[in-house]
């Protein structure tokens, strides 16, 4: 009996891309499952996730909060942000936000509420008024002064500085600084309903993936320049290295800490309405 096709969503990005490229090329043992990829932003698989509508999906540790009850991590595929992360950052000039503290009472675009980089901003920056704008038009609202600073997340934490705004912080450095550990971002999650059997065949499958990309690093990149939105292949690179390493290949106990502590330090913010407790796959 052949297996259906089970509905694999992720983000439209060249990390995200990477790390599935062993199973879009089929050079991966995927124990008979067939998969069919669908892409989109982080905020709209968040989203959808919410409503219980995707198997397997990339989402963000703010959004977990939320789908704990629904959803199980799986024990690798996850993003985080070793000493850096999500940007905050403002137009050159008098009056512009100099410090997280500065941006009490102002206008700072983020990425999607329910967003890992917009949890982390209200840890640190709690005042601040928050505005949802699309990730891609972050830095275009700040240049055209729609808002005082924004979040920038996937390829913009390496533009940045190309758009001639300057650094009011770097959030996973601020974390790193604060913690010790690593800023966690979005990981991979499983929908329970697929059973023990089903999601354990998923977890090898996803990955053996990552494993692939990452001992066939310059094969899996030149795939995922499809999706690396103008950067160069030096600069793609970098930003693959960033979130596609050994934190994907496993969590470990430092990374299953980070998780409990960003979802404990939310819930204690008053961000997250329950203290939740992840809950992983167990390790293949």
């Amino acid at each position: 009996m052949t297996e259906p096709t089970i509905v694999l969503a992720h983000s439209p990005d060249s990390d995200d891309a990477f790390m599935f490229y062993g199973l879009r090329a089929d050079a991966v043992d995927t124990e008979g499952l067939r998969y069919r990829h669908e892409l989109a932003d982080i905020e709209t698989l968040n989203r959808r996730a919410l409503a219980g509508e995707l198997a397997i999906t990339a989402i963000s540790f703010h959004a977990y909060a939320f789908l704990a009850d629904r959803y199980v991590l799986l024990p690798h595929g996850a993003s985080f942000g070793d000493g850096y992360g999500p940007c905050v950052v403002a137009r050159r000039g008098a009056g512009a936000p100099e410090t997280l503290v500065a941006l009490a009472g102002r206008r700072v675009a983020i990425p999607g509420a329910m967003t890992s980089a917009a949890l982390a901003l209200r840890l640190y920056a709690p005042a601040a008024e928050t505005v949802v704008i699309p990730f891609d038009r972050v830095g275009e609202a700040v240049t055209k002064g729609e808002v005082d600073a924004g979040v920038v997340i996937h390829e913009g934490q390496l533009t940045w500085q190309d758009e001639g705004f300057h650094l009011v912080a770097d959030l996973g450095s601020v974390w790193k600084d604060e913690t010790g550990l690593p800023l966690p971002l979005g990981g991979n999650a499983v929908r329970k309903d697929l059973g023990a059997e089903t999601i354990g065949k998923i977890s090898r499958g996803l990955g053996r993936s990552i494993a692939y990309a990452l001992a066939h690093r310059q094969e899996a990149l030149t795939d995922a320049m499809r999706f690396a939105r103008g950067l160069s292949r030096e600069k793609a690179d970098r930003f693959v290295g960033m979130y596609v390493n050994d934190w994907t290949l496993a969590y470990g106990e430092r990374g299953r800490e980070a998780v409990r502590l960003f979802l404990a330090r939310g819930h204690e913010a008053g961000v997250l309405p329950s203290l939740v407790v992840p809950e992983w796959v167990p390790e293949p």
